[in-house]
């Protein structure tokens, strides 16, 4: 399971500014989505919930080491 997040992770970092905007929006759409079909009772796979949310989180981080790194 780690190399999955790693390989994630890598593919992530590799991204430019733009792309993990781009990334970001379509992972909280993805989220909405997944919120809705859950309160409607229509989510097959509740474990994409968190994959979705642990996603979210990863591309955040890296947004905020490359602006870190920018900064210094």
């Amino acid at each position: 399971m780690a190399k999955k997040s790693n390989a994630r992770l890598d593919d992530i970092k590799a991204k430019n500014a733009d792309q993990l905007k781009d990334e970001l929006v379509k992972l909280k759409k993805e989220q909405f989505n997944l919120r809705f079909q859950a309160a409607t009772g229509q989510l097959e796979k509740t474990s994409r919930v968190s994959e979705v949310r642990r996603d979210i989180a990863r591309v955040k981080t890296v947004m905020r080491e490359q602006a870190q790194a920018g900064k210094a």
